[in-house]
């Protein structure tokens, strides 16, 4: 299910960074995995406002490099961006300094849109007496909402007035529960499209364009051999209306929208160019998001290989990718076709896995042997008792283990508890949940 895109936009230095990090900070926000490999540089959190989910997105965070006049040319293409792919926008300004032209050109661009914009008047020093705000009023974007994001006044009145504007969230409700929906996500110019049709033209018996749920995507609906397949459009799999981007930042919104979609993500990497640090952001809202991941490396026909090449390479994605050690690696080549059979092969593993459900009887057998093969260490005299677990869900796989004391669970023991499931179990090309409860709590 995607969940509604709320964008931040705004010129340089109004505040866009610091109220993402404050909404971030007031325990909206789902708590992620502090695992190597994990980017803390985020462009997206997933929050929620009075039971409402979104995935809030920082334009700040985008850079704009080797283009002319960078500012201005960075401003227009952030609320270009917002325009295209948000569904709600976040229009930030500084009332210290006041109106100046630049919030003018955002303006401009964000007035010729439909969706909703929240007109955002940042640094309010004096809520009592009030600010001079009625330049803003010129920007043609209705009430400015008052808030000093730095001091976390007011954002809750923003917030409310977010929730109000979010659309449902989107579902594809009319597929069979046996479709297996497919992102195909990665860097623009990695060869998502080449993928795409490298799959479609592989023994395919039927394929339908249908319309997706996303905004302007076409969806591709395939059969192969017994399987049913959704592949999720992401970028470039479609002749549309192109954002020129300076910068690969941009394939950022496209790509979280297709992953909260999908339960398989294809994740695209570029041969001649390795492990990116986009690579690792996109990747890691897949791997917060708790979906079956493949990683998917193209143009394998363009390196010079020896016998240890695809070794160094898998070694390679390992260290850079350390949160995503789970995920089956394929090399191929969308050019010539090699191994692209393959690709489907691993998708449907890789789905059996996300989906697999363990007895309890089993499970805490094996967490019976995993603590008698390594005991919890001991805390100023207290040690942790793993008392028992069940597995309370599927896709992924999540399971709750109950103890004495959770604040005794070190992160490493859950660590090694995680390696117990996967070596007796498998559980390939899929994140696993471990959630840690004191015995009798709900």
């Amino acid at each position: 299910m995607a969940k509604p895109i709320v964008a931040v936009v705004g010129r340089p230095n109004v505040g866009k960074s610091t109220l993402f990090n404050r909404i971030a900070g007031e325990g909206m926000v789902a708590i992620v995995e502090d695992k190597p490999g994990v980017t803390r540089d985020r462009l997206y959190r997933d929050a929620e406002w009075l039971d409402r989910e979104f995935t809030l997105v920082d334009t700040g965070g985008i850079e704009f490099t080797g283009v002319k006049d960078t500012i201005s040319r960075g401003i227009h293409l952030q609320a270009t961006l917002a325009m295209e792919e948000a569904d709600v926008i976040i229009f930030m300004v500084d009332a210290r300094e006041g109106l100046v032209p630049a919030d003018e050109e955002v303006a401009r661009v964000l007035r010729k849109t439909r969706k909703p914009v929240i007109l955002v008047a940042n640094k309010i020093e004096d809520f009592k007496s009030g600010t001079d705000i009625s330049d803003f009023y010129r920007l043609g974007l209705g009430e400015p909402v008052m808030v000093s994001a730095a001091h976390g006044m007011n954002v809750g009145d923003l917030l409310d007035r977010v929730r109000e504007l979010l659309p449902d969230m989107m579902d594809d409700r009319d597929l069979d529960e046996d479709v297996i929906r497919i992102a195909v996500i990665g860097r623009p110019n990695v060869g998502k499209s080449s993928i795409v049709n490298a799959i479609l033209g592989v023994e395919r018996v039927i394929v339908s364009d249908i319309p997706g749920t996303t905004r302007d995507a076409i969806d591709t609906y395939f059969e192969q051999g017994t399987g049913k397949y959704l592949l999720i459009d992401t970028a470039g799999m479609r002749k549309r209306k192109r954002i020129h981007e300076p910068t690969e930042r941009y394939s950022v919104i496209r790509s979280l929208r297709a992953v909260d979609r999908s339960e398989v993500v294809l994740m695209v990497i570029d041969a001649s160019e390795g492990v990116s640090e986009q690579d690792k952001k996109i990747a890691g809202y897949a791997h917060e998001a708790g979906k079956a991941i493949l990683i998917v490396v193209n143009k394998w026909d363009l390196v010079e290989k020896d016998d240890k090449t695809s070794l160094r390479f898998t070694e390679n994605i390992r260290e850079e990718m350390g949160f995503m050690q789970y995920a089956p690696v394929v090399y191929v080549s969308a050019l010539t076709k090699k191994r692209v059979p393959k690709i489907l092969e691993l998708v449907n593993f890789v789905a059996e896995q996300h989906a697999m459900r363990i007895s309890t009887s089993t499970l805490n057998e094996l967490l019976q042997e995993a603590v008698m093969l390594n005991p919890p260490p001991s805390d100023r005299g207290r040690r942790l008792k793993v008392l028992y677990g069940t597995q309370a869900s599927v896709k992924p796989p999540t399971f709750i283990v109950f103890v004495n004391d959770p604040e005794l669970m070190h992160f490493s023991y859950l660590r090694y508890l995680e390696n117990q499931l996967r070596s007796s179990f498998g559980f390939e090309g899929t994140p696993i949940r471990i959630i840690v409860r004191k015995r009798n709590e709900d």
